[in-house]
């Protein structure tokens, strides 16, 4: 039985020891033996399982790679592996977005969007409805000087315009790429000329790095059947 020390696993994956036992700590491993002296050392199936979650943090978010991990290490095979194709699906559902917005920016059509005829005047949970945000992002992103609404008389609530609601439509599918505030003003301000150049570039990047994210995820993937195919080898 091939064994290692925690500094031989740390050193080959490039984290600390601290690491490797916050991932012992929070559940996601399986246990871990220990030698007559009370040090740790672990096995293939620990290597691999610590392979595992740094290859898919690569392209999951952390909760999302805890909870994977935890359901394999309590025998939960099948949910684990439908949660991530859950998120692989997420993935192409962001991709579609992306695109589609895309397109209605090449064509210059904000009258209408998922086929859906839109309204001259929405309520800011309107918008988030369209866009797929929470209102509280659009309330941040108002507060930034990103978006602007004007008050319902009657009731004194927000309410956008359509051409408020394609800035919150772009905001929504560039906020990953586009990092920094001012940088997404000038992209903003392009929407009211007929140059949307640098609005196109930013989607285009927006697309390759969603390309990125599902190659990760599937190399992640590779590595997560590698530990399942350990668990029931030794579980059989």
């Amino acid at each position: 039985m091939e064994i290692y020390t925690p500094k031989q696993i740390a050193n080959t994956l490039n984290v600390s020891t601290t690491t490797l036992r916050r991932y012992e700590e929070q559940d996601l491993i399986p246990v871990v033996p220990r030698t007559k002296s009370n040090h740790r050392f672990y096995t293939l199936i620990h290597f691999q399982a610590f392979t595992t979650i740094r290859t898919l943090l690569k392209g999951y978010d952390i909760p999302i790679v805890y909870k994977v991990m935890g359901m394999i290490k309590n025998a939960r095979i099948e949910e684990a592996l439908w949660l991530v194709n859950e998120q692989q699906f997420h993935t192409q559902v962001e991709k579609q977005r992306v695109e589609e917005i895309l397109t209605m920016i090449k064509n210059a059509d904000f009258t209408k969007y998922k086929n859906v005829k839109l309204k001259e005047c929405m309520s800011i949970g309107e918008a988030a409805k369209i866009a797929g945000v929470n209102t509280s992002a659009i309330r941040h992103w108002e507060c930034e000087g990103l978006v602007h609404s004007e008050r319902n008389k009657e009731n004194g609530y927000r309410i956008f315009s359509i051409s408020e609601l394609r800035k919150i439509l772009v905001i929504s599918s560039l906020r990953k790429t586009v990092y920094y505030i001012e940088n997404m003003k000038d992209l903003l301000n392009d929407l009211d000329t007929p140059h949307y150049g640098k609005i196109e570039r930013s989607f285009q990047l927006a697309l390759e790095n969603l390309n990125n994210q599902l190659l990760l995820q599937f190399t992640g993937i590779t590595e997560l059947i590698k530990y399942i195919h350990f668990y029931h080898e030794i579980n059989t």
